[in-house]
């Protein structure tokens, strides 16, 4: 039977989207862990994954200038768009973060003096946890290759499913709308939006559940922090029922919850007849039923 495809996504960050991710874990003996938030993975502090394999991640290539050549003529200063070269004392220098590797320089250069090489642009890991095994990345700060380096922790996901028979790959994604939401949702058995009941919470729960309707992929929804604000609590209730969107449940604002971050436990585990007691076996039941029956 081929594995179904879980993945937690949230329209802003701090909602707890990582939180609810590692309470899920548990819960479902034979899967594979993938963490898709690369830009500020941290689902591994509550993991302590054991890390079997590291690579670099290469989605991009640079400039780069062999300064025995270099005659400092200048020519592609004056044709670089995107202003990743600068003078220099005797070559020019280059502005790792602003060249796109077009290689406009190189075809100017007067002496053959640059070539565009690969960059490495993050890293991956294929580690193992006591619940499973697990993919996850760290993209290079500034780097702006997200969605593909999204794309590749899915895909290794998917291929280590296949290997060990999993029957769920359980994805932490990353907030927001952008690309790199959309690698981590396409073709999904399903989303859990994770909300908060603010403003903003029920602003960007609007916003990345139209992002999901568009891709065509199921959605539920989890309120955390219920308590914070009652209004808005009914507010986000009210949009679910208005819009058909399954309500798994509302996990209460509770100090058992950042103790169990604070000291790098899953809370679920930590505290678990908190999580009990507020319908998260019943949160697990639906998730299956959902899954299951797409």
């Amino acid at each position: 039977m081929k594995h179904k495809e879980i993945v937690l996504i949230s329209g802003k960050g701090g909602t707890g989207k990582t939180s609810m991710t590692a309470s899920l874990i548990p819960y479902f003996p034979k899967l594979v862990i993938a963490d898709c938030d690369v830009d500020a993975p941290d689902l591994d502090i509550l993991l302590e994954p054991k890390i079997l394999q590291k690579e670099d991640f290469i989605a991009t290539a640079k400039a780069v200038i062999d300064s025995s050549k270099c005659i400092n003529c200048g020519n592609c200063i004056n044709v670089c768009r995107f202003n990743a070269l600068s003078p220099g004392d005797n070559t020019p220098v280059v502005k790792e973060v602003y060249c796109e590797g077009c290689n406009a320089c190189s075809l100017v250069c007067s002496s053959d003096a640059i070539s565009i090489a690969p960059y490495k642009t993050g890293e991956i890991f294929d580690s193992v946890t006591e619940f499973g095994p697990m993919i996850h990345a760290r993209l290079t700060p500034g780097e702006e290759v997200s969605g593909r380096l999204v794309s590749e922790v899915r895909k290794r996901g998917k291929k280590k499913a296949e290997e060990t028979n999993a029957e769920v790959m359980l994805i932490d994604g990353p907030p927001g709308i952008a690309c790199n939401v959309i690698s981590s949702i396409t073709g999904a058995n399903l989303a859990i939006i994770v909300t908060e009941p603010t403003t903003s919470g029920l602003h960007d729960l609007i916003r990345v559940h139209d992002t999901a309707k568009k891709l065509k992929v199921p959605t539920a929804v989890i309120i955390n922090k219920d308590g914070l604000s009652s209004e808005y609590s009914n507010k986000i209730v009210s949009y679910t029922e208005t819009q058909g969107i399954i309500l798994l449940g509302r996990i209460p604002l509770s100090n058992k919850i950042l103790d169990s971050i604070n000291n790098k436990k899953i809370p679920s585990i930590n505290a678990k007849d908190f999580f009990i007691s507020n319908g998260w076996e019943l949160i697990i039941n639906n998730i299956n039923k959902m899954i299951y029956s797409s």
